[in-house]
This record gives C-alpha cells, structure tokens and sequence, in this order.
C-alpha cells in the first residue's frame, strides 16, 4: 500500500496525521475569535489547551475511520457494497482497528479498561506508599491529590463502568441468539471515545500545575478555580459519557428488538436482565454528569457564574445534579455484576436460580429507587435539613431487592452440586465482601453516623469493598466463565485460585483496618495524618503492595493460557445458555442457524430440559405460565 493511500484511507497512519491537523484547526479557531473580538492576547495557551481537547480527539476519531461509513452515506456518495472486511479478527492486528464485530469489541474493551486498571493501580500503590508513615515520603500534597483524582476516576470511567460494557458486548448477542449489536458502526465508535478519555485524563499530570486535583467528584466551585489540569477530567468525562450512553442505546435495542424466537422477557438470562436495566440507568442518569462537567466547562473557560456564588450561583447545585448521575451509577457498576452472578451461580452449582422473576423485579427495582437515594452523600452540604431524613429511609429501602439477591444466590447454592471453580470462588467471594460493604452503606445511611464519619477513611473502606469487593470481584469472575468462550482455551485453575485467595486475603487485610481508622476519625483525602495512625497505615500499605502483586497471577495467567492454553470445548462448564451452545470461539455471525428458545436458561437437573435448539422454526412455541403466544420479537 502506497503511502497516500496510508494517509487517505482509516487507519493509524491518518489517525496521526489527524492530530497535528486537529490541533492547529483548534488553535486557528480560537486564537481568530479571539482577535476579532480584541481580546488580548490572542494567543492563549489555557483557551487553545481546551478547545484543543474538544477538536483533537474528535480528529483522532474521524482519522482511525469511526466515522467513514456516516460521512459517506451523509454525503450522497455511492453506496459501496458491505463486504463485511471490518468485521472480525482474522489476525491481531484486527485488533487495532475500527471493527465492527461485537465480539472483538468485548474484547478491545476488556483489553482497554485493563491498561488503565494498571495504570490506576499503579497509581493507588504510589498513595500507599506516601502513606506507609506519617510525614513526607516520595510526592509533596498537590501531586498527591492528582494521583488518588486520577486514579479513582480511571477506576471508575475507565475500568468498572466499560469492563462490564466488554463482557456485555462479548456475551449478549450471543445469549439472546442475535448475529451481533443491532448498531455495530455504533458500536465501534462507543469503544474508540473510551481510550481517548483515559489519555485525557492521565495526560493531565503533564498540564501547568498538574493533573486534576479534585477527586472524581469535582466538587464545585473548587474545580471551577484549579488550574488547567482540571479541564482535562471535565472533557475526557465527556467522552466517557458519550460512549456509555451509545452503548446503553445500543444495548437495549438489541435486546428489544433482537432476541431469538420463543425468548420471551421472562425466558432471557439474567445477565441479560441485569445489562437491560443497567442501560435504562444510564440513558437516564449519564446525561446529568455531562450537564455538571458542562456548566464547569462554562464557568472555567466562559466566565460563567454557575457556581459562583458571589454573581448568583448556586454551589450546592452541582452537588445535587452531580449525585443524581453517581448515586445510579453505584448501580451501573453494580447490576451487570449481579447478572454474572447469577450465571455463574447457577451453572458452578447445576442448580435453577432461586426466585427468578423476582429477581428480574428486584433488578427493576434497583432502577427506580435508585434515583430516591442521591442526596445521602450530602447529609453534610449544608441541603435543607427536612431532605435528610427522607433520603434516610429510601437508603434503607434500596437494600431490600439487593438483599432479595444475596438470598436468592445462597438458596441457588443451598444442596446443589457445587463445583468449587475459579469462577465460583470469586462469585462467592463478591457475595461475601458486598454484604460486608452492604452493612457499612446501611450505616452510612443513618444520619448521626454519616456526620461523625463523613470524609472520613471509613467512607474509603466502604465503597472499596462494593466497588473493588463487588464489581471487581465479578469481573474477574465473569473473565474466568467466558475466558474459553472468547479465547477457545482453557485458563490454568490452579493459578485462577491462587489469584483468587491472595486477592481475597490481601483486599480484607488492606480495606477492613480502614473502617477502624476511619471511626477513629483519619481523614481522607489528605497526604498526612496523625501518628495515633501510623501502626494500621502501615498494615494498609504493605498489605495494598501484596494485593497489588496478586494481580500479577491473573495477568500471567490470561497471556499464558490464551497463548498456550489446552483447547476449550464449546461448553466446558455443561451451561444451558445460547452462547455455550457455538464453538468456542463463536463463529463469525455467531449462529450458522437461527437458535429457537423453547425453555428457561437454568432447568438444571429437570431431565431433557433444554434453553433452545437450533432446528427449523415450529408453527407455535409453546408458551411459559403467564406468557402470551406471539409475544416476542423474531
């Protein structure tokens, strides 16, 4: 290939000649409306700075190819025959391109959030270290304050959030009998505005003055007085944003309106449940993160008094549409683990899940209380004090249909025959540590508790062991069950336990001495601390390097297996679900025949209980109890 045909055509080699491209479009743009409207001077690192970070990436997207297909098809040209060459992973350089296959997006993704999970990690291991003794030991207070902002943001924008869309993206279309996501073009660019937001953020360390100092929160009007390093989060959570509710779109058209014949709602998997309602959460509620980090944009670069209370704003505000987006994303980074759960439960035990239309309402559930519950992150504002007490009760309320899972899943476990596996370890090991975290959330909901612990290191504890405890937990769980399914090898189980017990350990060892610290009343957020802590900080931290490390066996463990691993079968765990039933990995279109659902996804141990066959359509498919014939989408 010709080196204009490189930079004319989507790729990496038009992706890097986009950027110089992008960068002095930005800057043109803004150093001429700033001339025309006089103002001095024209040229202005900080305002080309940021509209830089709105045009660059967005060059980087159209130079890689996201948009080819849509500009063309915008533009009247031809219509080109699809020859589906950007579908699918022939070799791994598939793997760096715009692809459109739903599978080598799971994989992208998953792939993609693990560079940043290090990346954060690491990040978390420099904290620890700072905090091993009291006093000054490697980073002086500012940088500090970047390391734990970048990292916790990383972890959640960049980890939880789209690990969870990469397994989804894996494993949906192949459970509900679908070819792939109903918009791949979509799709594919969902995944690309994911890697552009982590440089962004971890491109902020380089700003004058540092990387965003803020915390993910970005409380204002501090965020809206930092220096320029802050600009950086509040547009790569744009992008962040913008691919989550893409993928949230396309997920629930997918499910609507893709499922295979005879798969009703009450016939679908409850992972398929639990990313079905994931992505009403987040349609709903992302759009407030991005109005929030919108109105500090204005504010910083504008002018704009939004937050500033002195021309009129209303400080409090920001808070109040911030945790209307972060208290449903608690869940958003919670319900697809509920799904893998599930899963893995029931297939790792060959039992039928406990209650499963309650469990499919409690998961509804979940979406609509969870917008009741925002304001318990403000008991200590300075909100109307008449709010408390309502919040209060809608935080206890909340725990009901989450503990309706915590028994389902034991009563699933209760006599069934259990296979004690990587997968199941760590689905147990979620179990344990979110009931743990579940217990501490309900403390926090009591509002004489919340105000002697509030900023404090038990708030840390807390949401460690739901986040890390919880949604971390299941996604390495659900990587473990369809490791074989997106690879066709067998992962080493030996390895797989040993990565489970050193993180099982080592996690309770580092986050549980938080919660004493933490009542004892250590702040967070702070470079130093008393020496009254110095004894369990140093537990912390040499306990936080050995967890740290355990993530070495599961990395090793992944490369070497994928490489070399003994080849899977098509259904190694003897699963019931559509996805079990193709070779492992699956074929290009997934299915060579439409699949047809004739039962439910776990009649474990009811003899000739199938989920579905892939035979010719019958006339009429037999009914469940309570369900209408003809009432799914073919």
């Amino acid at each position: 290939m010709t080196l204009a045909a490189k930079l004319t055509g989507p790729g990496w080699w038009r992706a890097a000649l986009s950027l110089p491209i992008g960068f002095l479009f930005g800057a043109g743009l803004v150093t001429g409306v700033r001339a025309l409207q006089g103002i001095e001077p024209a040229i202005d690192g900080e305002a080309i700075t940021t509209t830089s970070l709105l045009v660059v990436p967005m060059a980087f997207l159209m130079g890689i190819g996201c948009f080819d297909y849509w500009f063309r098809w915008g533009s009247g040209a031809p219509t080109v025959p699809e020859d589906h060459s950007g579908h699918g992973a022939r070799t791994w350089h598939d793997y760096f391109r715009v692809n459109t296959d739903h599978k080598v997006i799971g994989i992208q993704y998953i792939v993609t959030t693990f560079v940043f999970f290090i990346l954060g990690g690491l990040m978390a291991m420099v904290v620890r270290a700072e905090l091993a003794a009291p006093g000054s030991q490697l980073v002086d207070a500012n940088t500090y304050n970047g390391l734990f902002s970048v990292h916790a943001s990383l972890m959640i924008f960049l980890f939880v959030i789209p690990a969870f869309s990469g397994i989804a993206n894996y494993v949906i279309p192949l459970m509900i009998g679908a070819p792939d996501m109903a918009f791949p073009r979509l799709n594919a660019l969902s995944y690309w505005m994911l890697p552009v937001a982590g440089v962004m953020m971890a491109a902020s360390f380089f700003a004058p003055g540092g990387a965003f100092a803020t915390g993910w929160t970005a409380y204002a009007p501090l965020s809206t007085e930092t220096p320029l390093g802050q600009n950086f989060f509040t547009i790569g959570v744009q992008f962040a944003g913008a691919s989550s509710i893409a993928t949230a779109l396309n997920f629930l058209v997918t499910i609507i309106t893709m499922r295979a014949p005879g798969l009703t709602f009450f016939r679908m998997p409850l992972l398929v449940w639990a990313n079905f309602t994931t992505s009403l959460l987040v349609v709903i509620a992302t759009p407030f993160i991005a109005g929030s980090q919108f109105f500090v944009l204005l504010d910083r670069a504008l002018g704009m008094n939004f937050f500033n209370e002195g021309n009129g704003g209303d400080v409090l505000m920001y808070q109040h549409v911030f945790w209307f987006y972060s208290h449903p994303a608690v869940y958003i980074m919670m319900l697809p683990g509920f799904g893998i759960v599930s899963e893995i439960v029931s297939t790792h035990a060959r039992k039928p899940v406990f209650g499963y239309r309650m469990m499919a309402f409690s998961l509804m559930a979940i979406v609509l209380l969870g917008f009741t519950v925002w304001a318990h992150h403000m008991f200590v504002s300075g909100m109307a004090t008449w709010l408390r007490v309502p919040m209060m009760l809608t935080t206890m309320l909340i725990a009901v249909p989450t503990g309706i899972k915590i028994f389902s899943w034991l009563a699933t476990l209760w006599r069934g025959v259990i296979h004690l596996r990587t997968p199941l370890l760590f689905a147990l090991g979620f179990i344990t540590m979110f009931v743990l975290g579940g217990i501490s959330g309900i403390m926090l909901a009591v509002i004489p508790v919340v105000v002697h612990v509030s900023d404090t290191y038990f708030v840390v504890a807390h949401i460690h062991y739901v986040l890390f405890g919880g949604s971390v937990f299941t996604i390495f769980a659900g990587i473990y069950h369809w490791f074989p399914k997106m690879t066709g090898r067998m992962y080493n189980e030996r390895l797989g336990k040993i990565h489970f017990w050193l993180s099982f350990v080592f996690f309770n060892l580092t986050f549980g001495p938080m919660h004493l610290v933490g009542i004892d009343g250590m702040p967070r957020r702070v470079a130093d601390y008393a020496e009254q802590f110095a004894t369990l900080n140093a537990v912390i931290s040499v306990s936080s390097f050995f967890f740290g490390l355990s993530f070495l066996v599961f990395l090793f463990n992944m490369i070497m297996s994928w490489r070399r691993g003994s080849q899977a079968d098509a259904n190694p765990w003897r699963a019931h679900t559509l996805e079990w039933q193709v070779s492992s990995p699956p074929p290009l279109f997934n299915f060579d025949r439409i699949p047809t659902v004739v039962g439910g996804p776990y009649e474990y141990g009811v003899p000739g209980a199938v989920h579905g066959t892939f035979e010719e359509r019958p006339e009429k498919i037999a009914p469940q109890r309570g369900e209408r014939v003809g009432a799914t989408t073919p």
